[in-house]
């Protein structure tokens, strides 16, 4: 992926965040799907080829979202907060960019 490809999907990505924390209580709280049920949604083997980035935001909101417990959600109030935010989203990112080993001192 180039720096540019990166910085695009980066911002696509972003978006797709800021609309799942703008909208997380419109999700059920706990996931409905049955054991199995995702499992069964992904192919047998990975891609030989990259895929375009808009079937991993497709496989994000189709597959992997009805298996998510939305611990995010105002309507959950069972064992941890929140505990997520933009301010510390964008802190893991940079993170994550940085190659940060945080177990060491």
């Amino acid at each position: 992926m180039t720096p540019d490809e990166f910085r695009e999907h980066g911002h696509r990505m972003v978006d797709w965040v800021a609309d799942y924390l703008a909208n997380v209580e419109q999700h059920p709280v706990i996931s409905p799907v049955t054991p199995g049920e995702i499992r069964a949604a992904l192919p047998s083997s990975a891609p030989e080829q990259p895929e375009p980035f808009e079937n991993v935001i497709a496989d994000l909101n189709t597959v992997i979202m009805p298996g998510i417990t939305h611990w995010q959600s105002p309507n959950w109030f069972s064992y941890f907060p929140a505990n997520s935010s933009g301010p510390s989203l964008l802190g893991e990112m940079a993170t994550a960019g940085l190659g940060v080993q945080g177990m060491l001192w």
